[in-house]
């Protein structure tokens, strides 16, 4: 009989508070229910976005 390996699991994310406008909030609740997404996953895939299509200007 083959063993079952459990080997650790890779967590990759952090818990991090931020302060946001209620209206923002309420956004992302409302597209959270459309979507049937979770706030948390929308907001991260909209911090990546943001980050993917910065652009820094020199002063």
């Amino acid at each position: 009989m083959e063993k079952f390996i459990v080997t650790p699991k890779e967590d990759k994310t952090v818990t991090m508070t931020i302060r946001i406008d209620r209206v923002l909030q309420e956004r992302y609740n409302q597209l959270s229910a459309q979507t049937n997404r979770s706030r948390n996953e929308l907001i991260g895939m909209a911090l990546q976005y943001a980050l993917d299509h910065m652009e820094l200007k020199e002063p």
